[in-house]
């Protein structure tokens, strides 16, 4: 990993290798794979219906990134991720083939994080089952609904600059995080994009991406989509409020002054 991630353990020992005969790449990624965009393997989505299965590429670069930190994954729950048919010797046969494109996997090593569901999925289905919360976020989410209800909450006059001044503030630092999360530079897939981001920010969001296969950055930005979408629509019903409030052109505020001058004339 870059610098700024904890550096979960790795094991000491690998078939009687030490970890210092181990090759170590700049990410802190165990073995030496040439060339990490060949296909490893494909495997059937585990989120498919029946009719309509994926099958996903699992490039050796990805089976490279679940073996390191964070994951670290052993050969049982790699083959369990790989979709690979449980057999006797099942263990040393993926051991032996990840030998020969470079990548160490040792016999017996642990975890290193624990197991959720996104531990099943490769990168390939995180990134689908991403694009389509996103896809859903944009176009199901009731923003305009949630404004509406929360406008009528909070429609007293006196209080809708007060408001629409919180609404601005949160659409504005809504903004910079998902400016933010949008300049993440995670290595996915076959892409080793460019950095934007100074290495201490951007290897946390790396470890993120890591755990949850590229699942966790599109997802947020998702869901800030969304919140920023309802804080469109709560700015639009407070200027509709406002409108409705005024009279000839005046605030209420205005309104109330005049009415005092007329009493004061008379």
């Amino acid at each position: 990993m870059m610098a700024g991630v904890h550096r979960l353990p790795i094991p000491s020992k690998a078939n009687g290798t030490t970890i210092s005969t181990l090759s170590m790449n700049k990410d802190g990624l165990i073995g030496g794979v040439t060339n990490p965009n060949e296909v490893f393997c494909s495997v059937p989505g585990r989120l498919s219906l029946l009719s309509s299965t994926s099958k996903y590429k699992v490039t050796v670069g990805e089976v490279q990134r679940r073996l390191s930190p964070p994951e670290c994954l052993n050969a049982s729950l790699l083959g369990g991720v790989l979709r690979r048919a449980k057999s006797k010797n099942g263990g040393r046969c993926l051991r032996e083939r990840l030998e020969k494109i470079g990548l160490n996997l040792p016999a017996g090593r642990r975890k290193a994080a624990n197991v959720t569901l996104l531990t099943s999925l490769v990168e390939g289905e995180a990134i689908h089952l991403a694009r389509d919360f996103g896809y859903v976020c944009e176009t199901e989410f009731p923003a305009k609904a949630a404004a509406e209800y929360l406008c009528r909450q909070h429609s007293d006059p006196t209080e809708l600059h007060t408001r629409k001044n919180m609404l601005l503030a949160t659409k504005q630092i809504c903004k910079e995080f998902a400016d933010l999360i949008a300049q993440d530079r995670s290595p996915l897939g076959n892409s080793r994009p460019s950095l934007i981001l100074e290495p201490g920010v951007q290897s946390c969001l790396t470890h993120f991406s890591l755990i949850t296969h590229g699942f966790g950055g599109p997802a947020i930005c998702a869901a800030l989509t969304a919140f920023q979408n309802y804080l469109v629509e709560s700015l639009k019903g407070l200027d509709k409020i406002f409108m409705n409030s005024t009279g000839n052109g005046h605030t209420t505020g205005d309104s109330k002054a005049s009415d005092k001058e007329v009493k004061h004339r008379k």
